[in-house]
């Protein structure tokens, strides 16, 4: 993992391993298996199974090729260990609320494992870059498609180191 890069929780890159690892130990091969098996029938022209099945191992090895690409680029950074827990860095766990006092609480994670449903932000998303070295009370206006908003950074956190 380089020093450099896009940054991952650890979570993350965990998440990115076990998709890698899933895919070259437990579909390649199932779909090695039923492609050889439909070699072995003939005509492969208009073999469904060895058609569809070839599609998807180049599928599967496309995305392997991006994983691995992703795992090597991005560098593990732990927001357990963060030093300044005072503002909002990689890993916070932040709460904000607009002029109407809605609150919202997100994360600020790696690209590769944004959910905004989930309340995880990319670190390379709008609200995370306005979020970025906010403290407690600060102000920070982004510009969203809806147009632009203004929030108040109520609270932030992070996890506790294990």
């Amino acid at each position: 993992m380089s020093q450099e890069g896009p940054p991952i929780t650890p979570t993350g890159m965990a998440a990115l391993r076990a998709r890698y690892d899933h895919l070259l130990g437990t579909e390649r091969p199932q779909i090695v298996e039923i492609v050889s098996w439909a070699a072995g029938n003939g005509d492969r022209s208009e073999n469904g199974d060895y058609l569809y099945g070839r599609k998807r191992m180049r599928e599967i090895d496309r995305e392997l090729a991006f994983l691995a690409r992703r795992m090597k680029a991005c560098r593990v950074v732990d927001p357990a260990r963060q030093q300044d827990r005072g503002r909002a860095w990689f890993g916070a766990q932040v709460t904000i609320a607009d002029e109407y006092d809605n609150q919202r609480t997100v994360t600020m994670v790696g690209d590769d494992e944004q959910d905004a449903g989930a309340g995880l932000i990319g670190w390379s998303a709008p609200m995370a870059r306005a979020l970025r070295g906010a403290a407690v009370g600060d102000l920070r206006r982004v510009r969203l498609p809806g147009g632009e908003k203004e929030w108040e950074v109520i609270a932030i956190s992070y996890p506790e180191a294990a």
